[in-house]
């Protein structure tokens, strides 16, 4: 039986669709670390040949969820936007999380747990600690940077009037899905994940989306904001050691 919307409903049950499927979905989530990734890795990642990969990316593509970057004669696949990311990242906040079946699976956990980019900000324990290390220090006010933010984020290399600037919402909170408390998202928490990736504060793990706090990083962060710790300091092992 046919079913009636009204004139501005969104139709969703498409998009649902896509992201539905297992080996579809795994491939969106390994493109929340907000890097682009050729296919043969997104496969590898996913547990699917390649040539199962190339046609669950062509719906995707096909499904606006996904661009390609072409380099040469290689092609490289990341998330349509942050908006599809913003999607995924309420799915995961509802859904079960998998059994964790073997040791690495539990070493790759607690890697995301203790610090991970969320597409484009810093997430899990170390984005919640940013977000309290800028309250507690004076350098926001609701979603708006103080003067006290202004003069510490500029000092970190910060552009706060470009992240003001943009269309997407300056600095909300977001719910982040494995610690149920709020990291920094939006346009700022961009920013200033992108100098300290850029600084090499944090750098990528041998985990898909992981991050790792450096010891610069945790000499520089002690420094912008004293006595507040954005690392749990959960030991963990890597994978492979």
């Amino acid at each position: 039986m046919a079913v009636d919307h009204a004139a501005r409903d969104a139709d969703i049950a498409p998009v649902a669709a896509l992201i539905a499927d297992p080996t579809r979905a795994a491939i969106l989530t390994a493109l929340l670390g907000g890097r682009a990734l050729a296919a043969g890795e997104l496969a590898r990642l996913a547990g699917v040949s390649a040539a199962t990969a190339s046609a669950h990316l062509a719906r995707l593509l096909d499904g606006g969820l996904v661009d390609v970057l072409r380099q040469g004669r290689h092609r490289y696949y990341r998330l349509a936007g942050h908006e599809v990311a913003e999607v995924l990242e309420v799915l995961a906040r509802v859904s079960a999380r998998p059994p964790v079946r073997s040791l690495r699976q539990s070493r790759q956990a607690r890697l995301l747990e203790e610090a991970r980019t969320c597409y484009d900000h810093l997430a899990g324990r170390a984005g919640v600690a940013l977000l309290d290390g800028l309250r507690a220090g004076g350098c926001l006010d609701g979603e708006e940077v103080t003067a006290e933010g202004e003069r510490r984020l500029a000092g970190l290399g910060v552009d706060v009037a470009g992240a003001r600037a943009t269309r997407r919402r300056f600095a909300p909170e977001c719910l982040d899905w494995t610690e149920r408390r709020a990291h920094l998202g939006g346009a700022l928490g961009a920013a200033i994940t992108g100098v300290l990736l850029e600084r090499g504060w944090y750098r990528p793990g041998t985990t898909p989306r992981a991050v790792t706090l450096t010891e610069e990083g945790r000499q520089g962060l002690a420094e912008l904001f004293p006595g507040k710790e954005l690392t749990s300091h959960t030991p963990v092992t890597y994978a492979g050691e």
